[in-house]
């Protein structure tokens, strides 16, 4: 593994205006460190996200050393590349400042980082792309803008629609997580009750996380962005089953479940998850204006969780408003975000016809339902894209390449290269 630190324009249209640092780590099998390789960088899913930090030859990656030499791509503004977070976002002065800063961090922009380091690490020569959930957003934009650098693109879980408005988006997600909150009870029967018992403790008492976070009834429920990966459903039921233990004042939530909920919530590592969540939607005049938290007000049912009768449901994979003041990772960003909410003026990330008259050879899985990207807006932009074969499955949620690992992308590969 070699680290390696580039420094490329804020902005790239202007080019000898301020820079930032991007970091990204080589990765290559032992054996073939010295062997002319060609070149696959990973793009992670977020937004907001570091690559991961691997240990060994470990899932997808085993099966991508075969073959490549592997970079890992922190994005702009997450893990070692001039981290964007509520300690430094301060240095560049006042919340609109720092707003138009961010502006800067979306999938264009690191699209034209990779343009640059592409450069200076292959020679000029194209490289495979392999991007996960945003990650996949991200390959979109380069097959629209920049395809000449791209000899093969792999996305996993990632497929945009390539028009649909913020509000779109989250009006066919708030079904989803309804149905996988639904298909979780029915895998735990009894996981509703305690559900809802905990979320009627919330509603009459105040309790914060080891981390600051306040927990409310609707921070409980986005507990059930776990529903979107595959081992998620376990892990929700584990947690539910041990919420609460005895005390001289009554029963409260333990400081083992405090703990998990913590761990899952946190925007500690990734504030720009939240920040800019609603922005990588954005390609127009229109502000996002909060589309999650607007758009759940068409769905009552996630309101009356409890209610007597009412159903307790789950969600995730949604930023709203009221995270700024639970949330203590994301308070000092506060006026950030919200001028960031009321922006206009967005650029489009996606060029419809010239991916129309795509050559690149493009392989994507789609997850059958998945609850993070909508599968019937990914299996319509598969549609547009020209060559572009696709893998639909139900063996795997949205973390298919992470659970899936060489499985995953050796069935990717093989489609990618007429294999299959």
């Amino acid at each position: 593994m070699t680290d390696h630190f580039f420094d490329v324009p804020l902005d790239h249209r202007i080019p000898d205006g301020e820079h930032i640092r991007v970091y990204a780590r080589e990765v290559v099998a032992t054996r073939r460190a010295h062997d002319e390789l060609p070149w696959l960088v990973y793009l992670q899913g977020g937004p907001g996200c570091s690559a991961g930090r691997p240990v060994g030859r470990e899932g997808w990656l085993d099966r991508a050393l075969e073959d490549y030499r592997v970079l890992l791509l922190d994005q702009r503004g997450t893990g070692r590349s001039t981290p964007a977070t509520r300690q430094t976002l301060p240095l560049r002065g006042t919340p609109a400042e720092q707003a138009d800063y961010l502006a800067h961090f979306r999938a264009d922009s690191i699209v034209r980082d990779c343009e640059l380091i592409r450069a200076r690490l292959t020679g000029g020569r194209p490289w495979t792309v392999l991007g996960q959930s945003f990650g996949g957003f991200c390959a979109v934009t380069y097959l629209s803008y920049a395809p000449e650098g791209l000899a093969e693109v792999l996305i996993t879980g990632g497929l945009p629609s390539l028009d649909a408005d913020a509000d779109t988006v989250y009006r066919a997600a708030y079904p989803r997580m309804e149905r996988k909150t639904l298909a979780h009870y029915a895998r735990y029967p009894g996981d509703e009750a305690a559900a809802r018992r905990i979320a009627r403790h919330l509603a009459d008492h105040e309790e914060v996380l080891p981390d600051g976070t306040l927990l409310t009834v609707q921070a409980f429920q986005q507990l059930g962005i776990l529903l979107g990966t595959g081992d998620g459903s376990h892990r929700l039921h584990y947690l539910l089953e041990d919420a609460f233990v005895d005390t001289v004042a009554g029963p409260r939530l333990s400081d083992a479940f405090a703990e998990q909920v913590a761990a899952v919530l946190s925007h500690a590592d990734c504030p720009l998850y939240a920040i800019l969540h609603e922005a990588i939607y954005a390609q127009d005049e229109r502000a996002t204006h909060w589309s999650a938290d607007r758009v759940r007000g068409e769905y009552p049912q996630f309101e009356r969780g409890i209610e007597p009768g009412a159903r307790f449901l789950f969600t995730g994979e949604s930023v709203h408003p009221w995270m700024l003041r639970t949330h203590p990772a994301l308070r000092p960003l506060r006026h950030t975000a919200e001028l960031l909410a009321e922006r206009r003026g967005w650029t489009p990330l996606y060029d419809p016809e010239r991916l129309a008259r795509n050559t690149v050879p493009v392989a994507a899985a789609i997850y059958h339902d998945d609850l993070y990207v909508d599968t019937a807006h990914s299996l319509r932009t598969a549609r547009a894209i020209a060559g572009l074969r696709t893998w639909v499955t139900d063996e795997y949620e949205h973390d298919g390449v992470r659970a899936g690992g060489r499985a995953v992308l050796d069935r990717l590969l093989r489609l990618v290269r007429d294999e299959v």
